[in-house]
C-alpha cells in the first residue's frame, strides 16, 4: 500500500516481512559443535564459537529426510554391537567434562547410552562398575576411562572398530538419559515354591519308578559281534 507521495505506508511493510519471518521460523536449529585446543595443548569440546587459534568446525548432524530410515550403516552397527558405549555424567554439579565428553561422542557419530550418578544408590553402582566415582566416566565394551582425555577416549572407540568420522543417519536420535541404577539389578526368578516334606523331582521320580511293576528281562538272543560295535 503507497500514500500519495509513492512509499509504502507501515503495514504493507509489515506484510511484506512476515513471509521472511515465517522461513526464519520454520528453519530447523542445529547443534554445532566446535573443537579447540588452548594455549597449554589441551583439547575442548563446545557448542559456542571457540578462540580463534587451532580451532575446527566440526560437521553437526544432518537434518532428518523425508522417508529417510534410521539403519545403522554396518561398520557402526558391528561395533555397535560387539561394543556398547555408555557415558556416565551427572546433573547434581558442575561438569565440564561430563559435556565435553557428550560432544566428542556426538561430534565422532557415536551412538551411546546416558546414564546420570545423582542418587546414593547411582553412585554406588558406578563404584561397584568402575572402583571410582570420578566422572565422567566412558565405557566403551569391556573398557572404562575415567576423567574426560580426548586422546583416550579417541583411541578406546577406535580400538573397538568404531568409524573415526560420524556415520549417523539423519534423523537419528540419541535416547534421553537415565539413572545409573535403573535397571542395574536385574531381578533374577526365585525358584518355584516346593510342598513342605515333598521330595525334589529325581527323588519322586525315582520313588515312582519302584513303585512300577517289575517285567521280566527279554532273553537276548546270542550275539557274536565283537564288543565296541552298536546297532
Amino acid at each position: 500500500m503507497k500514500d500519495r507521495q509513492g512509499k509504502d505506508s507501515g503495514g504493507g511493510r509489515g506484510r511484506r516481512m512476515l513471509p521472511g519471518l515465517l522461513l526464519l521460523a520454520c528453519l530447523p536449529a542445529f547443534s554445532q559443535v566446535y573443537k579447540w585446543t588452548d594455549a597449554q595443548g589441551t583439547v575442548h569440546y563446545t557448542d559456542t564459537p571457540p578462540p580463534a587459534q587451532r580451532a575446527s568446525q566440526l560437521k553437526p548432524q544432518a537434518a532428518p529426510a523425508a522417508g529417510q530410515g534410521n539403519a545403522l550403516p554396518y561398520e557402526l552397527m558391528r561395533a555397535v554391537k560387539a561394543s556398547p558405549v555408555t557415558l556416565y555424567t551427572t546433573t547434581q554439579s558442575a561438569c565440564p567434562g561430563c559435556e565435553q565428553g557428550r560432544l566428542l561422542l556426538r561430534a565422532r557419530g557415536i551412538p551411546f547410552t546416558e546414564k546420570t550418578v545423582d542418587s546414593d544408590e547411582d553412585k554406588e553402582q558406578l563404584r561397584r562398575l568402575a572402583g571410582t566415582l570420578e566422572l565422567p566416566l566412558l565405557v566403551v565394551g569391556g573398557r572404562k576411562v575415567a576423567g574426560f582425555q580426548d586422546a583416550a577416549w579417541q583411541e578406546a572407540l577406535t580400538s573397538a572398530a568404531y568409524p573415526r568420522s560420524a556415520q549417523l543417519p539423519r534423523g537419528y536420535q540419541y535416547a534421553a538419559p537415565e539413572s545409573a541404577a535403573s535397571g542395574a539389578a536385574a531381578a533374577v526368578p526365585a525358584p518355584p515354591a516346593r510342598a513342605k516334606n515333598a521330595a525334589p523331582a529325581d527323588e519322586a521320580a525315582a520313588q515312582a519308578a519302584e513303585q512300577q511293576p517289575r517285567r521280566p528281562a527279554a532273553k537276548q538272543p546270542a550275539n557274536d559281534t565283537p564288543p565296541g560295535f552298536q546297532f
